[in-house]
């Protein structure tokens, strides 16, 4: 991608050949080379953070496990309320972007068309954003919901709590989840694609923040993007190399895995994951993403087939009604008059849930914006919102109403005695009572394996970029060095406390992000208003031009109106779909001689300026 002249560059190699009897290179010289394509004031700092979390959290676990405990609790208990009314918002907004007349609008030039298909485009949207998560919580989270549920339903009958667990499953893995993705990756797709900026988080604020997105300020956001997307992923990766290990012990080849064993899976799969990240996203990422669906496919219909197949369909159908009935309340339910007890569920649940997908929102929708060049923002909205949503309902309905349909009519041996349920193990234990279900397990392993890899090279990748003046192609070593910290990140969160400390980390990431997606909204309602004025002026004009050559009339040509640059400082002028008319040439005026004087040099004369974009 081609490198503006306001946006940040990177620091000048020096590779140029020095005049005779020159002084010989400054000593300083390999940091240039070094610093030659990153960002230094986003890499460093954002490293530094990163090293220094993994070495206090190894060298120190239990003093790490009480900090993390002692945080959660102070953004939980003061800004619970918060998370979820900022998702309140990022879905509201989104449902806005994708219905109004900004549905229309091109996340590329008018010319530009999506480079992946349709079924590309929505293996790669599922794989990014569930992926691991999504076979993890499949099964545990409605038996969790089932076993201890939420404090408003717990007197309700056993078949409503049922019902209720399988709903708050997907409240928390359905639209809002999507609409945060979908918030970030729109605003990126269009300054990306649209305006020509880099690929990075700052340059969507640049209506917002003005010229600051280029200083200090700038470097900031984009620090704080690589921090939440860096502890978001190694969640998603700590929660697949734990049930990974549970599988294996399930299937026989581990006994009693411990935190050891986690990191020597940690350090494998992120080894075999390198070469996916190193080959890009046209390459191992899309054909790992296309596998990913089908394992996951294959296996939502063995356990559709295998299982209570006619109360799966049914319990589908009731579920989407529960669903949208209970939309608006559980958007903004937080468990207000339930004491210490909501404030707890709320804090192990939803507001974890908010957080992870905050922290993710960077990773995921830089990634979305990547593979989503030259849709429409109606497409996008429809595609980011809708069709995973649909396939993430199914595999609850499928996966934890299997599991629901055991409890309640079957064997039961899901949940403990004293309601707990085995979070990584639940999903193996449910499969082997299915007829070949020691294979289909081991066939669980591989997928969560791919989910894993996926996983990790598409956040590397995307961490790679905005370390790396927001190009599509970073240096291959910034992409190793991502790679491994990931995996470092994820063992030192199990070490320092297992899934608590994974969930804790995804919520304090998630509370400076915020406050850039808040501002990212009204970022990209600006950008888009002032696009939409364009399209409608354009329109006008068409129409005009219709009315006129029915007629037989001579319409005059009007300027276009003005724009009030001093709102949106530095942004671009926006490529029209219709070139105006050229003017008439003019006869130069005669001086005192009579002789026409020298043309003035304008940007459409030879040797002047250039050509300049029609306003």
């Amino acid at each position: 991608m081609s490198q503006e002249p306001d946006s940040p560059t990177t620091t000048e190699t020096d590779d140029m050949a020095a005049p005779a009897g020159a002084a010989p290179p400054e000593p300083s010289s390999w940091l240039a080379r070094l610093n030659a394509g990153i960002t230094p004031w986003v890499f460093y700092p954002a490293a530094v953070i990163i090293v220094g979390f993994v070495i206090f959290a190894m060298a120190l676990p239990d003093a790490a496990g009480e900090f993390f405990e002692s945080v959660n609790g102070s953004i939980v208990g003061a800004l619970g309320w918060y998370y979820i009314l900022a998702v309140a918002i990022f879905v509201a907004f989104s449902f806005y972007m994708g219905l109004s007349r900004f549905g229309r609008i091109r996340l590329g030039k008018e010319s530009d068309r999506p480079e992946f298909s349709t079924v590309s485009w929505f293996s790669m949207l599922f794989a990014a954003g569930m992926g691991i998560g999504l076979v993890f919580w499949g099964v545990a989270e409605p038996l969790n919901h089932y076993a201890n549920p939420r404090p408003a339903v717990a007197g309700l009958p056993q078949a409503d709590i049922a019902e209720q667990a399988i709903n708050q499953s997907y409240m928390h893995w359905g639209i809002h989840a999507w609409a945060i993705y979908a918030v970030v990756g729109a605003a990126i797709a269009y300054t990306v694609h649209r305006l020509g900026k880099p690929m990075s988080i700052r340059w969507s604020l640049q209506p917002v923040l003005g010229k600051r997105v280029k200083g200090g300020l700038g470097h900031a956001i984009d620090v704080a993007a690589v921090v939440g997307t860096l502890f978001g992923v190694a969640t998603s990766l700590g929660l697949g190399v734990s049930q990974i290990a549970s599988g294996m012990e399930a299937v026989d080849l581990l006994s009693n895995p411990g935190n050891l064993a986690k990191v020597v899976i940690i350090g494998i799969v992120t080894t075999i994951s390198l070469a996916s990240l190193l080959s890009g996203v046209g390459k191992g990422i899309k054909w790992l993403s296309n596998a990913n669906l089908v394992l996951a496919g294959g296996l939502m219909l063995f356990v559709l087939i295998a299982g209570p197949t006619l109360f799966l369909e049914r319990e589908f159908v009731q579920s989407i009604g529960t669903y949208i009935q209970d939309f608006i309340g559980l958007t903004f339910d937080v468990s207000a008059y339930e004491g210490q007890a909501g404030e707890d569920w709320q804090a192990g649940w939803t507001t974890f849930y908010w957080g992870w997908w905050i922290a993710w929102a960077p990773f995921v929708g830089i990634f979305i914006a990547r593979i989503s060049k030259g849709r429409t923002v109606g497409e996008f909205v429809a595609g980011v919102l809708a069709v995973p949503t649909i396939i993430t309902f199914l595999w609850f309905s499928i996966m934890g109403g299997t599991a629901l349909y055991r409890e309640i009519y079957g064997a039961g041996g899901l949940i403990g005695e004293d309601g707990s349920v085995d979070s990584t193990m639940s999903l193996f234990t449910m499969l082997a009572d299915l007829p070949g279900g020691y294979l289909v397990s081991i066939g669980a392993i591989i997928l969560i394996a791919l989910f894993f890899i996926t996983s990790s090279d598409s956040g590397s990748l995307v961490v790679s970029m905005l370390t790396a003046d927001g190009t599509d192609d970073p240096p291959r070593w910034v992409r190793v060095f991502w790679g491994v910290t990931e995996g470092l990140v994820a063992a030192a969160l199990l070490v320092a406390g297992g899934l608590g400390a994974l969930q804790t980390a995804s919520i304090i990431a998630a509370l400076p992000f915020s406050i850039v997606m808040l501002l990212m909204v009204v970022s990209l309602w600006k950008m888009f208003h002032k696009e939409h004025l364009r399209y409608e002026f354009e329109d006008r004009q068409e129409l005009l031009s219709e009315i006129g050559d029915h007629y037989g009339l001579d319409q005059p040509q009007p300027d276009p109106p003005p724009v009030k640059r001093r709102r949106m400082p530095q942004m671009p002028s926006l490529p029209g779909r219709r070139k105006a008319p050229p003017a008439a040439a003019a006869t130069p005026p005669a001086d005192a001689s009579g002789a026409p004087e020298a043309p003035i040099a304008t940007d459409d004369t030879p040797g002047g300026p250039g050509p300049r974009e029609q306003q």
